[in-house]
């Protein structure tokens, strides 16, 4: 559903800034740029597979994911999304998808036309070197990813997944580290982790009984985050989220 422009790019350029920091003249041309706002429910595809974008996605509200899907209609999400993240950028080079983003919550969507934006990279050196370095980190995401399905146990795959998601919502400013509620499913963590949403369920309470968090449905209480990091295994230099 279109909606009229009462949303702005704020949290878009948020992310950028904290990525790479940008002058006035920066954000003002990100500001300047024309963009659709659109709502959706949860489970909506924002980007199928083998179409070819015409516009850049970028969450404002919500939260989403990426995902790609076998031939038998086995589902392996590869990331997690919140708000401020440009979904596929990766569409100013590429011109047909090569994955899927579907919605995980209700969302706003603003809508950037490839060619607006290209020009803006082109006209801004800093602009250029936050939306490159933003490409960077999801790659660096990425190969997280695929140690953590790969080579980690059942309990720490779920554990890491829990502390990247709050290491990143925290950095945006998006609620307390100790407390939250978890947006996605325990399918969803199954298709993150390579787990079955049973066996998801018991490393939750694997996690409460070993006395590193509580839980109530998907509202979550980290109480013991060195033991919580210990389990996951995890070091968030991958996010890259100090300054340069």
């Amino acid at each position: 559903m279109t909606i009229k422009h009462q949303n702005t790019l704020h949290e878009v350029i948020a992310s950028l800034d904290r990525i790479y920091p940008l002058g006035s003249s920066d954000r003002a041309a990100l500001e300047a740029l024309p963009f659709e706002t659109t709502e959706h429910p949860a489970h909506f595809y924002l980007v199928r597979e083998g179409t070819q974008p015409t516009a850049c996605c970028m969450l404002l509200q919500g939260y989403a994911c990426r995902h790609k899907i076998t031939s038998t209609g086995e589902r392996q999400i590869v990331s997690f999304h919140i708000p401020g993240d440009m979904l596929d950028v990766q569409h100013l080079e590429l011109d047909r998808a090569d994955h899927n983003v579907q919605t995980i919550t209700p969302v706003t969507i603003a809508w950037v036309p490839k060619p607006d934006l290209q020009q803006v990279i082109d006209a801004n050196p800093t602009v250029r070197t936050a939306v490159l370095r933003s490409a960077l980190i999801d790659a660096s995401i990425f190969r997280e990813w695929v140690l953590n399905v790969g080579r980690r146990e059942a309990v720490s795959r779920v554990a890491h997944m829990l502390c990247e998601f709050v290491a990143r919502r925290s950095a945006a400013g998006l609620g307390s580290p100790d407390c939250f509620r978890l947006p996605m499913t325990q399918e969803d963590i199954a298709d993150a982790t390579g787990l079955t949403p049973v066996h998801v369920n018991r490393m939750l309470q694997t996690l409460g009984t070993r006395g590193v968090m509580t839980r109530d449905k998907r509202d979550v209480r980290i109480v013991d985050w060195e033991g919580m990091r210990r389990i996951a295994d995890f070091n968030p230099a991958y996010l890259h989220l100090g300054p340069r």
